[in-house]
C-alpha cells in the first residue's frame, strides 16, 4: 500500500522497520530481509516519538501513547558497567548496542534523553568498512565550520562501539514536558512518492523555496551552500528524505542538516542522489556554478561560498580530526577520497585554479 509521503515521514525507517519485523515475527539477519510488513503495522507498532508531530493509533478517538521508554544519556555512557553488573539496559539501547549486527540490514539506532535535550543516537556496526560513526561526526562539525546551519552532534562510546548523538530539532524542551515541532521532508514538498525519489530534483526545491518558505532569499543561499558541502565532503547520501522544513501549518522554514555522511568510494566520479541542474547530477563544483542563478546567487557570490568552504575545511581539518580520535590511517582514508576529492574539482573554468594541494583560489 502506498502511504501519502506527508504521513510516510513519520513511518519507521530501515533500522526501525527490521526492529519491528523481529519483535512481529521474531526472524533476524537474512530470514528478516525476506520479510515486509505493510505499511500500517510498521505505523502503529513504532513509538509514538516519531519524528516530527504525527502519531498513529488505532482508536479514531481514544489516545493511548506507544511510550516505550528512551535510554538515558547516562545509560548509554554507563553501559559497559551495566552489563558487568547484570543490570539490565532498556530494550531499545539493548537491542541497538547488543544485537544490531545480528538484526542486519540497517544502522542500528535508539533514542536517548538527556534532561533537556533528546538525541537520536547511532552506533558502529561490525560489517563497516570504515569508521563511519566518526567519518559522520567529522563531516557534521566541518558543515558546521563552514557555517552551516546543523544539528549538534558529539561522540561516545558505549560497550566499546562508537555512539554518534545528533541533538533533535523536532523537540523543545518546556516546563518540564516536551514539545513538537512538525516536519516535512523534501519528498513530500515535491509530492514524490518513495519509489519515485529518483526524480527529486534540486532545482525545483529552489522553485518551492522561492514561492512558500519565509526568508527564500537567504534559505536558497543556504541550500546552495549545502550542496558545496555535500560535494566536498562525499555526502552522497542526500536524497529527497535527507532534507527537511519545519511546518508550523502556515509557512515553512529548513531545518539545521542532518545525516550529512561521506559514503565509501572506489574511484573518482560520484553523483548526487538529487538531480542539480536539469537532469544533471555529477558531483561537481562546476556544475554549481552553474545552477547559482537558479539559487539567485551571482557567479561572484557563488565562487565566493564555494572559496570560503574549502578553506575552513582545510583550515579545520586537523582540529576536528583530533576532536574524533581519528587515527593517521583513518584520516588518510577520508582525506581527498570522500573528502576534498580531486574529482569536484574537474570542469572548473579557467579562472579558477588548483593545484597540488585541494586547494581553490580565485585568481
Amino acid at each position: 500500500m502506498l502511504l501519502p509521503s506527508s504521513i510516510r515521514d513519520g513511518s519507521p525507517d530501515a533500522w526501525g522497520r527490521r526492529v519491528i519485523i523481529n519483535r512481529v515475527t521474531g526472524l533476524k539477519g537474512d530470514e528478516a530481509a525476506q520479510i515486509d510488513l505493510d505499511e500500517l503495522t510498521y505505523l502503529l507498532e513504532s513509538g509514538s516519538d516519531r519524528i516530527g508531530m504525527l502519531d498513529f493509533q488505532r482508536s479514531p478517538t481514544d489516545y493511548i501513547p506507544r511510550q516505550r521508554k528512551n535510554a538515558k544519556l547516562a545509560e548509554l555512557m554507563e553501559s559497559a558497567e551495566r552489563v558487568e553488573k547484570g543490570v539490565h539496559l532498556t530494550p531499545e539501547l539493548d537491542q541497538a548496542l547488543q544485537h544490531g549486527s545480528s538484526l542486519g540490514g540497517a544502522r542500528p539506532k535508539a533514542l536517548i534523553d538527556d534532561d533537556d535535550k533528546k538525541y537520536i543516537a547511532k552506533f558502529s556496526a561490525t560489517t563497516d568498512l570504515y569508521n563511519v560513526v566518526k567519518a559522520e561526526f567529522v563531516a557534521m562539525r566541518l558543515a558546521e565550520h563552514v557555517g552551516l546551519a546543523v544539528a549538534p552532534v558529539k561522540l561516545a562510546n558505549a560497550l566499546g562501539k562508537d555512539v554518534l548523538l545528533i541533538e533533535r530539532f523536532d523537540r523543545v524542551s518546556s516546563d518540564g514536558s516536551w514539545l513538537r515541532r512538525g516536519i516535512v521532508s523534501a519528498l513530500t514538498m515535491f509530492d514524490l512518492d518513495e519509489t519515485e525519489a529518483r526524480y527529486a530534483s534540486y532545482e525545483e526545491l529552489a522553485t518551492i523555496i522561492r514561492h512558500r518558505f519565509d526568508d527564500p532569499v537567504e534559505t536558497l543561499t543556504e541550500l546552495f551552500a549545502r550542496i558545496i558541502f555535500n560535494i566536498l565532503c562525499g555526502n552522497t547520501d542526500d536524497h529527497a528524505r535527507n532534507h527537511a522544513a519545519f511546518w508550523d501549518g502556515k509557512s515553512l522554514r529548513l531545518t539545521p542538516a542532518y545525516d550529512i555522511c561521506p559514503q565509501g568510494r572506489t574511484d573518482g566520479e560520484a553523483t548526487q542522489a538529487m538531480f542539480i541542474l536539469g537532469n544533471r547530477r555529477m558531483s561537481q563544483l562546476s556544475l554549481c556554478l552553474e545552477a547559482a542563478p537558479v539559487f539567485l546567487l551571482s557567479d561572484v557570490r557563488a565562487r565566493a561560498l564555494i572559496v570560503q568552504q574549502i578553506t575552513r575545511i582545510k583550515a579545520q581539518w586537523t582540529a576536528v580530526c583530533d576532536e574524533a580520535q581519528l587515527g593517521e590511517a583513518e584520516r588518510a582514508f577520508l582525506w581527498r577520497r570522500q573528502f576534498l576529492n580531486p574529482f569536484a574539482f574537474e570542469g572548473l573554468p579557467d579562472n579558477f585554479k588548483t593545484g597540488d594541494s585541494p586547494e581553490l583560489r580565485l585568481r
